[in-house]
């Protein structure tokens, strides 16, 4: 019998890790803020029943909120990100191969029983990660990538299957393609649903009976790829060995505007440490880098601007880095700009493992082992204690641009300090 395809999603991810923390906020509405506590980018289910509007501004909200005894909490993403790498490797133990889509997603190939059915397999696994982790997940099983998508969409909007759906299990699967819109269809974008629309295609039904030739006409052999996959036809291999990343970068707004050239190379430096982990972490290092800033679009005078610099020798190394970008800054500091964002790029990446000499800059293999070391040395410090436990004089000490998080949970799984403490009596 053939293997069958799942796509498993932890359910409202952020604000139920918040409540996996703690569990007073069980049974709870909770919603969790994206950067600057601007607007909610998370709800628990219990927030959803209350209508709270996704994506809504926080502001426009607060009173609402107040109103409903609605928990808020900032984006914790050190907690979200140590969730789902645990959320991952608990899933491994249990299917043949498993592709890591999102932070919250997994595409999952396993064998299929004699009997066929694995509705016993996906109770058990929704019962050990909820006990382990405290996640409730929702798990879609299909042929087929595409069909695992819009059978998972199907297990985590219908309370009757009880967060599992295998769409195999029904010879007509007519009923559930045409529930769901062209919009909805994974990947399907913009253009393509547009397209479909003005020629009657109004859902996934009708997609995958169309005319094969009028659709290669316009998406080629991806639009078709997308026809197979809805007919059952495995046609998209999971990919269990992500692609190497090409950029990295990282940005972020300020906490309230930033005027003066010291406060924005904080900012730089700050973003610039956190870059230079990151490449580590990928076992890469960066030939060329890239900082802007900009002030708010919304007003008056807008401005943005970047400066780049190429590296002589390609380099994850923080102070490396810390050194060409700084001298960036002037570049792109304006007197008298309120800047609202920051942020830098990495570029140019290649392997950790290979490094092409200059003939100018050379770097001999006792200095390079000394500055590997010292990195190795400061990363496994601020894993172990707690990220900023040990951190680069030029990003200042607790600045005032920092960007807003006033409902900041712990980071109970990733800093020593925030564990909780549990007293016990005899």
């Amino acid at each position: 019998m053939a293997d069958a395809l799942a796509l498993i999603d932890a359910n409202n991810f952020y604000a139920s890790c918040e409540q996996a923390m703690d569990p007073a906020l069980l049974g709870q509405p909770v919603v969790v803020l994206s950067n600057n506590d601007g607007c909610v980018v998370s709800r628990s289910s219990e927030a959803r029943q209350l209508g709270i509007a996704m994506g809504k501004p926080y502001f426009q909200l607060a009173d609402q909120l107040t109103r409903h005894g609605v928990v808020v909490r900032s984006s914790n993403y050190a907690l979200y990100g140590d969730m789902s790498q645990r959320l991952m490797s608990s899933l491994e133990p249990f299917v043949s191969e498993l592709e890591v889509y999102s932070i919250d997603e997994a595409f999952v190939r396993l064998p299929r029983p004699a009997h066929g059915d694995l509705s016993d397999w996906a109770s058990d696994l929704r019962s050990r990660i909820r006990h382990n982790l405290g996640l409730p997940i929702a798990i879609g099983l299909a042929n087929s990538k595409v069909l695992a998508k819009l059978a998972n969409h199907t297990a985590k909007g219908d309370h009757h299957h009880a967060g599992i759906f295998d769409l195999t299990r029904y010879s007509n699967q007519d009923p559930w393609l045409e529930r769901t819109p062209v919009e909805e269809i994974w990947g399907v974008g913009r253009r393509l649903s547009r397209w479909c629309r003005l020629r009657g295609i109004t859902n996934a039904r009708e997609l995958r009976d169309m005319a094969s030739g009028e659709l290669r006409a316009k998406a080629g052999v991806v639009g078709l790829r997308l026809q197979l996959e809805l007919q059952g036809v495995s046609c998209l291999p999971l990919d269990d060995s992500p692609s190497a990343k090409q950029e990295t970068c990282v940005s972020r707004s300020f906490r309230r505007p930033v005027c003066n050239e010291r406060e924005l190379r904080e900012a730089v430096a700050s973003y610039v440490s956190r870059a230079a982990e990151k490449l580590r972490q990928q076992r890469q290092r960066a030939g060329r880098l890239t900082v802007f800033a900009r002030t708010s679009p919304f007003s008056p005078g807008f401005y943005s601007q970047a400066a780049s610099t190429a590296l002589q020798l390609a380099s994850n190394d923080t102070a490396v880095l810390l050194q060409a970008a700084l001298q960036l800054v002037p570049h792109i500091y304006r007197p008298y700009k309120r800047f609202a964002k920051a942020g830098v790029l990495l570029q140019e990446l290649q392997p950790e493992n290979q490094l092409q000499q200059h003939l100018l800059s050379q770097l001999s293999a006792e200095e390079q082992q000394r500055r590997e070391t010292l990195m190795q040395s400061i990363d496994r410090l601020n894993r172990r204690y707690g990220r900023g436990t040990v951190q680069w004089a030029a990003c200042g000490l607790q600045p005032a641009w920092m960007m807003r998080r006033e409902q900041l949970s712990r980071a109970a799984t990733t800093r020593l300090s925030d564990l909780p403490v549990v007293w016990a009596q005899s």
